[in-house]
């Protein structure tokens, strides 16, 4: 894309000041667990007779998995298919992703080998068809689509995934098992068809699909994984089916706790280096930015007035979902943008704003002046900006210099370093760590 852009005539006398900005370190409750201790966990919960009982010799499994992004995920995969083996098993693995890797079965193939999940690595082959049966209605009417090679080939299914807040709705259920089985076991078919429904019925579709799926099919449970602040892995447990939705909902509770964040109430202007689909379905975490794109205040995130999106991450692959987020963002990004995966994957959504692009600057210097000066700030030295790596990585970011006094204050937040001023190259764009 060839973009041509004039220099945008600002209603100043004076280049806009820009605050000194302060390294603040934000402290979470940390519930690591190292890699070392997965295959031990994951065999203590296959040993709960819960568990243990319903894995029979010469038993085919099918395990589902897809969801992006998470830590330890071809480990756990692993980890998961011993234990089945060790039990006289014969497991293999189904992407779980609904329409993600251009809704084609070897870009599902592709996209689980970049998540470390192949044959040679988790020890069971991969098993990837969009092909679905379809299995009835529920709801008055909501057809139920699932993978026919899960439905057809295997004595009993398994999902492994990670339960966390959803970017798009709040609901008892969000992202998890029972989203696993009617999105990602949807295939593209039943992925597109649930989401025609709109976000705001998720909360009664999910819970009702999965249920019916669950009915219908030999689900055995899934592996749910919880992370913490620090994106690493809190907590690993295996449901049955017998206890879901219940036992989903407490997890997603205690997801949601230990879940990054700010510790601010309001921003005027939030900086982000990258955005991308391997830091959150939404590019960046709705949860943590306090929007959506259908809600300017979302969950328990600041109010944020402009967001100014300044790269995409080399992982998605140009896929700039979310970025309609943001008010601003720069030549540079929109030049990397793959439209053809992002419209494909916001239409499919259905939420097609966040495939909309912002206003675009020549560079980084550029559009932080105009982000800063639109907050309507009489003087522009009150304004609050932050500016962060991606919603990942939530511990060290860059605060402006008026927010120390709120640093100092809270339990939770610590300068670490002396006030710094910008610095932009020669192109007006800013160095990629902050």
């Amino acid at each position: 894309m060839n973009l041509h852009l004039g220099r945008i005539k600002l209603g100043v006398s004076e280049p806009i000041p820009l605050p000194r900005m302060v390294p603040v370190r934000q402290t979470f409750e940390s519930r690591r667990i190292s890699p070392d201790e997965i295959d031990g966990i994951v065999a203590d919960q296959f040993e709960r007779d819960e568990i243990n009982a319903k894995i029979k010799p010469g038993m085919r499994i099918a395990v589902g998995v897809g969801s992006r992004g998470i830590e330890n995920i071809a480990r756990i995969v692993r980890a998961t298919v011993h234990e089945l083996k060790r039990r006289g098993a014969d497991p293999f693995i189904v992407p779980a992703m609904g329409s993600h890797g251009g809704a084609t079965a070897e870009g599902q193939t592709k996209i689980l080998a970049e998540y470390g999940v192949t044959e040679e690595f988790v020890g069971a082959p991969v098993r990837s068809s969009m092909e679905t049966v379809h299995l009835g209605e529920v709801l008055d009417g909501v057809e139920v689509h699932f993978d026919k090679t899960a439905y057809e080939e295997a004595d009993g299914i398994l999902v492994v995934c990670r339960v966390k807040p959803h970017t798009d709705f709040k609901a008892r259920i969000e992202s998890g098992i029972m989203k696993m089985l009617g999105i990602g076991l949807g295939k593209h078919k039943g992925a597109s068809y649930l989401h025609k429904f709109g976000m705001d019925r998720f909360g009664e579709l999910l819970p009702a699909v999965g249920k019916f799926i669950m009915e219908r099919t030999p689900i055995l449970g899934g592996v749910a994984i919880t992370e913490d602040a620090y994106h690493s892995t809190a907590a690993i447990e295996v449901v049955p089916r017998e206890q879901l939705p219940g036992r989903e909902e407490e997890l997603l509770v205690e997801a949601k706790r230990l879940m990054p964040r700010f510790w601010l109430d309001e921003i005027d202007v939030l900086i982000v280096d990258r955005i991308g689909k391997n830091i959150s379905g939404s590019g960046m975490d709705p949860n943590v930015i306090g929007r959506s794109g259908t809600n300017r205040s979302f969950g328990d995130g600041p109010a944020v007035s402009r967001i100014l999106v300044r790269g995409l991450t080399p992982e998605t692959k140009g896929s700039a979902v979310g970025i309609g987020l943001a008010e601003f963002t720069t030549k540079r990004v929109v030049e990397q943008i793959d439209f053809a995966p992002m419209y494909t994957n916001v239409i499919t959504a259905m939420e097609v704003s966040g495939g909309k692009l912002p206003i675009i600057l020549e560079n980084d210097e550029e559009a932080v002046s105009v982000a800063i000066y639109t907050t309507g700030k009489k003087n522009y030295a009150d304004a609050k900006v932050v500016r962060i790596k991606h919603t990942l990585a939530m511990e060290e970011i860059l605060m402006s210099e008026n927010l120390l006094p709120l640093v100092e204050a809270h339990p939770m937040m610590e300068a670490i370093g002396e006030p710094q001023e910008w610095r932009f190259d020669e192109d007006g764009y800013l160095p990629d760590e902050p």
